[in-house]
Formats: structure tokens, sequence, C-alpha cells
């Protein structure tokens, strides 16, 4: 078990859950934002049924749009490390931003000079109030990891919880086979 303390650019790990939280079951969380009022991350693993051109059709690019988690889901979030193409990014960790021009991204997309390998976008996103997170780790919800990938974007998303869970190790190695639905088992 780790005992890290949420900061940003650091990865959440959900806890195997044989309940149906469709939310958070089986997520990984980049935390872009964590302080005394709050947090926000972006679930890096689940893909909606969307690409950029079915929110934008002026683009014609079929990047895929995650699901960034349950708040906001209307607005379209991005994160990406191509500092020297979209200025005006907040930056999370080594190599990581959060947002920035919006106008340029749209002028990259275009161009396709933007690919899966250096931006990643998101429809909502999770976020905790004030010491919210902190009770959640307390309840064993989340698991704080390093984010030790030198391209968290080039990461295949359905083995990404499986890939950390094993790297947590100890108990947590027999969850990472198990079916994502037991019931199914």
């Amino acid at each position: 078990m780790t005992n890290l303390k949420p900061t940003k650019g650091k990865l959440l790990i959900s806890e195997p859950s044989i309940f149906s939280d469709r939310t958070f079951n089986r997520s990984v969380v980049l935390l872009t934002s964590h302080d005394f009022s709050g947090s926000v991350g972006f679930i890096f693993n689940k893909p909606l049924n969307l690409n950029i051109n079915d929110i934008l059709p002026e683009i014609d690019s079929e990047l895929p749009i995650y699901y960034g988690g349950p708040v906001s889901k209307n607005n379209l979030y991005f994160i990406h490390k191509v500092p020297n193409l979209i200025e005006d990014g907040t930056k999370i960790s080594k190599g990581i931003y959060w947002g920035g021009n919006f106008n340029k991204v749209k002028q990259l997309l275009k161009k396709n000079k933007l690919h899966k390998n250096n931006i990643r976008f998101f429809l909502g996103y999770s976020g905790w109030s004030g010491k919210q997170l902190e009770d959640e780790l307390e309840t064993d919800s989340w698991v704080v990891l390093d984010n030790t990938h030198t391209n968290i974007f080039s990461k295949e998303y359905q083995s990404l919880w499986k890939e950390e869970v094993k790297r947590i190790g100890g108990d947590y190695l027999i969850w990472a086979n198990t079916p994502e639905n037991p019931s199914l088992n």
C-alpha cells in the first residue's frame, strides 16, 4: 500500500469494487489540482463513444473524447503535452498541461498537428470539495500513485487500471485479473 498524499500530477487508482459504481469503478484519475478548497482530476481510461468531430463538426478529427467525470459533463476539457503549440495551459507536472488557448487547439486540429499521444479531450471532470478526497482515501476508495509514465497519453485505456493495480502490488494483485463484472463469472 502507498502512503502518498494527493497532489496535482498524481494518479488516483480506484479501489476494486464489486458494486456497480459506473462512474469510478476501475478508474485512473490524473489529478490536475488539489488544495484546501478541493480537488479536480480527469478519468484517463474511460473513452466515450464520441470524437472531436461529433462535438465540433467543422473539425475533421477522429480524436476520441473521454469521460472526465460526473461534474460539468456538458463542458469540453483537454490535457496535453505540447505547451510549445498550445499556450496558456496550467502546468500539472513535468510535461503535462491542463487547458490553454482553445482557438489555437482548433487551428492545430484543422492542420492535423495534434494526435492521441499528445492531447486528450474530456467531457466533464472529477471534483471533490474541501476534505472530501481525503475522506475517500481514509475509507480506502482510492490509492494515490506517482505518475511514472513517460507518456500517459500513449497508454492503452483498456489495460491502464490493471497495470496500476499490479504496480500497487500486495493484496491488490488478486484484483488485477478479476472480471469487471463479477456476476458474469
